[in-house]
């Protein structure tokens, strides 16, 4: 009896196979990674400077709309003012009435948003010492703690100026995003950095 030769063949992947296969696999990391960290991190950097840009302009439109003053303070409890000694926003800021115009919450002031801090490293800090808060008065005007255009400049823990971005505030109210460089207030004025 005579053996019959096996038609069947053996599956799987070669050694090559395998070789192309995770050289491919490494390639497309090489060139992926760094393109997605630069999309996240600018990401999280462009949403940390708008929550402060809509709050601003938040805080301008209540003072508008309720006829009373509205001031925006760095707080890192939620709940008061962390005072003018801090002019770091990455702890976090309150919006609030402040029909007195003291810059602080006193009793019967409604806190209106609260910001909590930031979970990264990102540092949030105005290019004026001592603001620490922005008070818009009924017509809108303001902020009143400036004398002249404030930048809150945001750079993240490694300092990179490609996703340095900036909030620039002027004297009659106006709030804008600014990246690294920028003058969007015209010349004269603080450039961002």
């Amino acid at each position: 009896m005579s053996e019959m030769p096996s038609k069947l063949r053996n599956s799987g992947y070669t050694m090559m196979e395998l070789v192309m296969v995770i050289s491919i696999v490494a390639i497309l990391a090489t060139i992926g990674i760094p393109s997605f960290k630069y999309v996240t991190t600018s990401n999280r950097m462009s949403a940390e400077v708008n929550a402060l840009l809509g709050d601003m302009q938040f805080a301008r439109s209540q003072a508008i709309k309720q006829g009373q003053t509205v001031t925006v303070c760095t707080s890192t409890d939620g709940a008061t003012c962390a005072g003018a000694a801090v002019n770091t926003w990455q702890g976090g800021w309150i919006v609030f009435l402040d029909p007195n115009g003291s810059h602080t919450v006193d009793a019967g002031e409604t806190v209106m948003r609260v910001q909590p801090a930031f979970t990264g490293g990102d540092a949030f800090v105005a290019s004026t010492a001592g603001f620490s808060y922005a008070t818009f008065n009924r017509m809108g005007y303001g902020p009143t703690g400036s004398a002249g255009i404030i930048n809150i400049s945001l750079h993240d823990s490694t300092s990179n100026t490609a996703w340095t971005r900036c909030l620039a505030v002027n004297p009659i109210g106006s709030v804008i995003t600014e990246r690294y460089g920028e003058q969007k207030f015209g010349t004269g004025t603080t450039t961002c950095s």
